[in-house]
């Protein structure tokens, strides 16, 4: 059996029009987790696989390598001492270093976790928090291997602004190394490395929107499109030339952003001398059509491109599942599972590919026992060996006489284009265009070039990921400002004054969508009362109720925002509320219809019954919630909160009557990066 991992190492382009970057994401993940994966992987001799590096995160790391502080907002506002910092710095700072994961990279330093829990921080105590936050991120690459590091999380509190200067310095040179470092693997043939089309677009949505009826064509894609084909050969041009700076050769593979592809794309990426690709497994059944297992485990030939099919079973394991398991357990179940097919099919080739950053905070030891242990059973184990994409293509290939277009999101476009905010996004774009076509001969060639640039970055499908209701973070309005900005400067660049419809949020403040998520995907947290970060809760729905009362005129309660979601067992609440409000609450009634029962619980720690549904909560910095549901044979129920206090009910959740749940919802096929 041959089993090939793919990493893919991707941050969007945080960078506003000045070229600062607003959110630190790519410095945190490469103190973090870019050094880290290859080196857990070669520190084990027959181990390979290859790394996917999108070309945003090239650019961006390299504005890290020397005084990145003039670079980064975060950085520049973290390196200054908090008594020169104003109220709006100083809460987003706060916001951003309590955005660490609570249970892995929060609790384990304790000086953090007490820093963490205080509502109200001094300026020597938000001090120590920056710094704590810092080396919460730092990987144990540099926990073993730099004694500033060790020295800084043995100190654990008091810290000077010499010490905050010199980690940055320290973690600056570090970042410096990451691409030399991939860049020997790769020519040791360890590695592969690959990359994406430049700022990570939808290639076949750019080259022809209608694409996105083939797999749905209830799709509602914008009326006035247009084909964008010089665009995606830019992309894929001027990405091929950044790995070349990057990494000094040209890549043979793309992961195409996604997992996205099309018969049009894939010719595209061929005539641009590209060799190979990967996708998701969903892909192949439809280009098959049949969803035999068997087929996944081959390599494919379509018209001269290899192309790897990707195992969602077992890449979302690792992704997403694994992390709840004790590490030596979690490598026996991923080769049992291995083990599994190799007695049906030993001449398998199998496609593991996944988000190489974002998972790691939410193991133990940033997943560094749980790889060791995998990374050491392969190694130890005569039946299977790891391949990367260099050595697949030296295998036989199966060929492929049709290739479905479609996306690793089930197989369909609809998480870029389609929801009403996503496909005005793309009208914004094509307006721009339309206008810069009318008005490009009157241009220089420079200024042609800078408004290129900005067209290239707004196409990003990042911004269309966080567009429409299918997914929730905190940071929309960031990208949605950081989206507009770009179609903004094309009009600045051509010296017109901008729509007004580009100064307008994209992200409405007034729909019900607004204040009402419906949940995405099975969620299984961990009922604590830590609030832990959201990405425990990544697919779950949530009810703001702060924008229910303003648009009600009600008067507002403790809680403010409700999460919830279920999965095969049980359904989870958790609430957001001021917390010392909310400790005045003397009991919460929770009722459950059709099935007419009721039942008043704590804000507690503790286990209950509501009729003979076992209810576990916990509340510490919010309150959680989980309701057995295996007894419950109906498809539907409807949950009501009533908050008590002295006798009086004191707020009514949710805001506008009753939360109805399908129990039937099926959410497998859904799948986050």
């Amino acid at each position: 059996m041959n089993l090939s991992f793919i990493w893919h190492m991707h941050q969007p382009d945080y960078r506003d029009s000045s070229g600062i970057m607003q959110m630190p994401w790519v410095f945190l993940h490469a103190i973090k987790d870019y050094y880290d994966m290859p080196w857990m992987m070669a520190r084990h001799d027959s181990m390979r696989a290859t790394f996917n590096i999108t070309p945003p995160l090239m650019a961006q790391l390299r504005l890290y390598y020397n005084e990145p502080h003039r670079y980064d907002r975060f950085l520049s506002l973290w390196l200054k001492d908090p008594n020169y910092l104003n109220e709006e710095e100083r809460s987003w700072i706060i916001k951003i270093c309590k955005s660490a994961q609570y249970e892995t990279m929060v609790l384990p330093l304790k000086r953090f976790a007490q820093l963490y829990n205080q509502e109200h921080l001094q300026n020597h105590e938000l001090f120590d928090l920056e710094l704590l936050f810092m080396l919460s991120w730092c990987g144990l690459y540099l926990r073993q291997n730099s004694e500033l590091v060790k020295g800084l999380l043995q100190k654990e509190r008091d810290y000077s602004y010499d010490d905050k200067a010199a980690l940055l310095q320290e973690l600056s040179r570090f970042v410096a190394k990451i691409f030399d470092y991939y860049a020997e693997l790769a020519q040791s043939g360890r590695i592969t490395l690959s990359t994406t089309p430049l700022y990570h677009p939808i290639l076949p949505l750019l080259i022809d929107m209608s694409t996105a009826l083939h797999p749905n064509p209830n799709t509602k894609i914008p009326r006035s499109h247009m084909p964008l084909y010089e665009d995606a050969k830019i992309h894929v041009m001027r990405a091929k030339e950044l790995f070349l700076e990057s990494f000094g050769f040209y890549p043979k593979g793309f992961w195409p952003a996604e997992g996205a592809v099309d018969e049009k794309s894939v010719a595209l990426l061929q005539e641009c001398g590209i060799e190979w690709i990967a996708t998701d497994e969903e892909i192949l059944f439809k280009s098959l059509n049949s969803h035999a297992k068997e087929s996944l485990y081959k390599a494919y030939d379509y018209k001269g491109m290899r192309i790897g099919f990707r195992d969602k079973t077992l890449s979302d394991l690792i992704g997403f599942s694994y992390r709840h398991q004790e590490a030596y357990t979690a490598a026996e179940h991923f080769m049992g599972e291995l083990a599994k097919i190799n007695a049906k099919y030993p001449d398998a080739t199998l496609f593991v590919i996944l988000d190489g950053e974002n998972a790691w905070e939410f193991y133990k030891n940033n997943a560094f026992d749980f790889f060791d242990a995998l990374y050491t059973k392969l190694q130890n184990t005569s039946w299977v060996a790891t391949l990367n994409m260099d050595e697949v293509q030296r295998l036989q290939a199966t060929p492929l006489p049709y290739l479905a277009s479609g996306s690793w999101i089930h197989g369909e476009f609809n998480t870029w284009v389609g929801h009403s905010e996503k496909t005005r996004a793309w009208e914004l774009v094509y307006l721009a265009k339309r206008d810069f076509e009318h008005h490009k001969d009157s241009l220089d060639s420079t200024t042609q070039s800078e408004i290129c640039e900005h067209f290239l970055k707004a196409e990003s499908s990042d911004w269309f990921w966080w567009y429409g209701d299918d997914h929730f973070s905190e940071f929309g309005a960031e990208f949605d400002e950081l989206f507009r900005s770009h179609l903004i400067s094309v009009y600045e660049l051509m010296h017109l004054t901008p729509p007004s419809d580009l100064f307008i949020p994209i992200i409405k403040e007034v729909s019900a969508q607004d204040f009402w998520l419906k949940p995405q995907s099975d969620i299984s947290p961990d009922i604590n009362g830590k609030h832990d970060s959201f990405f425990e809760w990544i697919g779950c729905g949530v009810i703001n109720e702060t924008k229910i009362f303003s648009t009600m005129d009600r008067e507002r309660g403790p809680i403010s925002k409700i999460l919830y979601g279920q999965d095969d067992t049980k359904i989870y609440f958790a609430f957001e509320a001021n917390m010392k409000k909310l400790c005045e609450i003397e009991s919460i009634n929770v009722i459950i219809d059709p099935l007419g029962i009721s039942g008043r619980v704590k804000l507690s720690n503790s286990k209950s019954y509501i009729g003979e549904l076992e209810v576990v909560m916990a509340c510490e910095n919010w309150f959680e919630m989980s309701i057995e549901k295996h007894t419950i044979d109906l498809d539907e129920i409807a949950i009501r909160f009533e908050l008590e206090s002295e006798g009086s009910v004191v707020q009514m959740l949710p805001g506008f009557g009753e939360l109805k749940i399908d129990l039937g919802n099926d959410y497998s096929q859904n799948w986050f990066i």
